[in-house]
């Protein structure tokens, strides 16, 4: 594996490989990897010749309240279990490479973004992450980009993006793993402590509780909602959205998402579960 710092020597690589007549997966990231990423890496090594994983914790996607100066970090250790995968390429830039001075473009995704992680971190959020992908998209050229499904509303963004700017990358968006406790794997994950570790996975338990209240016809939002009054956490939102459009729906006739999102302990976690609707 090749650790690669600029933009230069990432396109001559693929340059490279593309005149070689092999397709190329790319695996953005902010490092802190766990198996959630791993999943991603190894599902682009198995569909793909190259297979380029970026690192780079994005600042235009914190607000100045957020954990950008103490988001984990640890190149070495991502380099080895990014390498023990299978990636061919680590793309791991400094800010400066990626955001040169005088950078003055945002990419923002009307609509999608001002709900939910929209609305609770900020409309900076999902333009940090649109602006920062479709540079990554630019740089690296891949057939195929893959995302993890827990940041479902992120993987909707990038698709509107590809979708709305015509970019030629499809995008594969990956299961949710999930410890054996049923907490969705995040870098984030590192901030809990033993208790709040343990109230966390009232998360899992609240979609468990609505998929099974949709199963028998009863409120998906009052089964989830009760079982996260047990455990004392007051969600920052827990809504019921189309799986396309994310607009508020009041019943899964069509395939919905129920996303939440909570501060637990010193961590803001995310999780959410899709609900099979009735009509196609």
């Amino acid at each position: 594996m090749r650790i690669l710092r600029t933009i230069a020597e990432v396109r001559a690589a693929v340059r490279e490989a593309k005149a070689e007549g092999r397709s190329v997966g790319l695996v953005p990231t902010m490092g802190a990897f766990h198996d959630g990423h791993l999943s991603l890496m190894r599902a682009a090594r198995e569909q793909n010749d190259l297979v380029v994983v970026s690192l780079f914790v994005n600042p235009t996607q914190f607000a100045a309240n957020e954990d950008l100066s103490t988001y984990p970090r640890d190149e070495a250790r991502d380099a080895a279990l990014a390498e023990a995968a299978g990636v061919d390429i680590l793309f791991a830039p400094e800010p400066a490479e990626i955001y040169p001075d005088g950078f003055a473009t945002n990419i923002h995704v009307a609509g999608i973004t001002e709900v939910l992680d929209g609305a609770s971190r900020g409309p900076h959020h999902f333009d940090g992450v649109a602006t920062v992908v479709t540079k990554l998209f630019g740089i690296v050229q891949p057939d195929v980009a893959y995302f993890g499904q827990k940041d479902a509303q992120q993987v909707l963004v990038v698709r509107r993006v590809v979708r709305d700017l015509n970019l030629d990358v499809r995008i594969e968006a990956c299961p949710i793993v999930r410890e054996p406790d049923g907490l969705a794997m995040s870098s984030r994950n590192v901030y809990l402590d033993a208790d709040a570790r343990a109230q966390a996975t009232a998360l899992n338990r609240a979609l468990d509780a609505a998929v099974a209240a949709h199963e028998s016809g009863e409120s998906v939002l009052s089964a989830a909602q009760a079982v996260l009054d047990e455990a004392r956490i007051a969600a920052e939102y827990l809504e019921l959205r189309d799986a396309e459009t994310l607009q508020p729906v009041a019943h899964v006739d069509r395939d919905a998402l129920l996303l939440v999102a909570a501060r637990v302990g010193a961590a803001r976690l995310i999780d959410n579960r899709l609900l099979r609707g009735s009509t196609p």
